[in-house]
């Protein structure tokens, strides 16, 4: 199976970032909707993945700080590299906006997978949306 990853800002990617989150996180990991769109989605680079048909299956973004946050990959795909590859979209444009170091907040199952990318967990596990998470680091070259 092959996929198109785009770029882009919050007014042309939206709809399909919304899709793809409502799916993981307000309907199978409970996060209230309310929680789920704020300031920083406006502000943000947001990566796309889109499947064979052209459906959204896989999004996250990049805030102005570096921040990366809102990963997120249907459930059926998981495991199939596809967030990685999400990541590696988001981590060049961070490269081409200049960035040095990128922070994140993980869900502690996520740890190994941003781990295998590079990414340091740093200080004590946190709640965020009522789920246990890590802050995690990467130092760009």
């Amino acid at each position: 199976m092959s996929f198109r990853i785009i770029t882009g800002d919050w007014e042309s990617v939206r709809e399909d970032a919304q899709r793809v989150r409502i799916e993981v996180f307000v309907i199978e990991q409970n996060v209230p909707i309310e929680l789920e769109w704020d300031e920083g989605d406006e502000v943000s680079t947001h990566a796309i993945a889109y499947d064979e048909e052209g459906q959204p299956v896989a999004t996250g973004r990049l805030l102005p700080d570096g921040h990366i946050g809102r990963m997120a990959v249907i459930k059926p795909l998981r495991g199939c590299g596809l967030g990685r590859e999400v990541l590696q979209a988001l981590l060049l444009q961070a490269r081409e906006e200049g960035h040095k170091d990128l922070l994140l907040h993980a869900q502690t199952h996520a740890l190994a997978f941003y781990e295998k990318q590079g990414f340091i967990a740093e200080g004590d596990e946190f709640l965020e949306a009522d789920m246990p998470h890590r802050l995690m680091r990467l130092t760009l070259d």
